[in-house]
């Protein structure tokens, strides 16, 4: 297994392809933005990561790595682009079947096929390895195919990818074990061997376990409202138990994972994922929320400025996919109740709104609703909030 391509150079498959190459495999990293393709090969980045640049840079400088809009024949071939959902939420895996309609024009015997992407249970043995054998390879006797799902925190997925447990799950035993090979070259974490199903639905629950938790913190603050309570203290104080480790509550839940996977489950099982349905349901109707008490604050202003603190779906990092605090802001916009200014430090423009400076966004806000815990927001004095509206979704004041 010398020559690797990597289907998707996103957040998963750039880090990816920039550490085998630094391992010394031969990588082929294929996008279907030639934009992206022509920033890789140009030894830059698309993406906000730390130290991917580094690793980009040396690799493309060092002939290991290079980005096309194609693939080529290779060793192994990595699967690793988005699975979003659809407006019913159900999964789109338009993506997952066009990379591997795409790869076996190139497939040769005694291949690996690895599926990243996170997927619902079955997508190994019932999307990708139909395609493989209508091109005329039977799976686990020609070529090899796998499910190895990704367990990454963004800020720190050059360290994760290697150092994380991974669990690999095979179409076949033989599969498993093949890309066992291929994953132990550079992990330095346990890998643990599955079938492909179960290492599909290890993603998802791994996931849904922790949407289920936030969803009982974003309830409780929605409780603690209700009865004139402060949130944090009280589960500052629960937590005392020795037994009890209760989350933070925030202003919904965004990102690829936690707000997407869940519903890849209820979508498999409707009528038994009740529990993560209903997690999924409370933290989706947390964004609205936050915008009822926006403008009930605004209501008692007379062309009030909202200052938005925040885009990204979490902190200190530039992403924005699925992210509630892109909802809100776009919500408090349509409603038109007031001016709304938006500082995203991590981002420099956003198509739908006006981006400013945070010291010229708290001169001139008189509502200041802190939607992501930057630490640049962290660092607010006292004195700059006593005179505003301050409605803090994350708890940081």
């Amino acid at each position: 297994m010398k020559q690797i391509c990597v289907i998707g150079l996103g957040y998963i498959g750039l880090p990816t392809s920039s550490i085998l190459a630094a391992k010394g495999y031969q990588v082929l990293g294929v996008d279907v933005s030639r934009k992206v393709v022509d920033t890789i090969n140009s030894g830059k980045i698309h993406i906000t990561e730390p130290d991917l640049d580094l690793f980009v840079r040396a690799a493309v400088q060092s002939g290991k790595l290079r980005a096309s809009l194609t693939p080529e024949n290779s060793d192994v071939f990595i699967i690793a682009v988005p699975t979003p959902f659809k407006t019913d939420k159900k999964p789109d895996m338009s993506f997952v079947q066009a990379a591997s309609e795409s790869l076996v024009k190139y497939l040769q015997p005694g291949n690996l096929v690895i599926l990243e992407s996170t997927s619902p249970p079955g997508t190994c043995e019932n999307i990708i390895s139909p395609i493989i054998k209508k091109a005329g390879f039977v799976p686990g006797r020609d070529v090899y195919l796998a499910h190895c799902p990704e367990r990454v925190l963004p800020g720190q997925i050059m360290r994760e990818v290697v150092e994380n447990d991974r669990v690999i799950g095979g179409l076949t035993p033989k599969c498993a074990e093949v890309a066992r090979q291929l994953y132990s070259s550079f992990v330095k974490g346990q890998i643990h061997i599955t079938d492909s199903t179960t290492a599909e639905m290890v993603k998802l629950v791994e996931n849904s376990f922790r949407d289920v938790n936030i969803a009982f913190a974003n309830e409780l603050s929605i409780i603690c409202e209700r009865l004139h309570l402060n949130v944090w203290e009280l589960i500052k104080l629960a937590n005392l138990h020795p037994r009890v480790n209760i989350l933070r509550p925030g202003p919904g839940v965004g990102g690829h994972c936690i707000a997407v996977d869940p519903w890849f489950i209820v979508d498999a099982c409707p009528d038994e994922a009740r529990l993560i349905k209903t997690a999924r349901q409370v933290n989706d109707s947390k964004p609205g929320h936050v915008v009822n008490r926006v403008a009930h604050a605004a209501g008692r202003l007379k062309n009030p400025v909202i200052g938005v603190l925040g885009l990204s779906y979490k902190q200190d990092i530039d992403d924005l996919r699925e992210s509630p605090a892109v909802e809100i802001a776009h919500s408090l916009k349509e409603m038109n109740i007031g001016r709304i200014m938006v500082c995203e430090p991590f981002c420099q423009k956003h198509p739908d709104f006006e981006l400013f400076q945070l010291d010229q966004l708290l001169r001139e806000a008189d509502i200041l609703l802190l939607l992501v815990a930057h630490q640049q927001f962290r660092k607010i004095a006292p004195e700059v909030l006593k005179p505003k509206i301050v409605i803090d979704t994350c708890g940081i004041w």
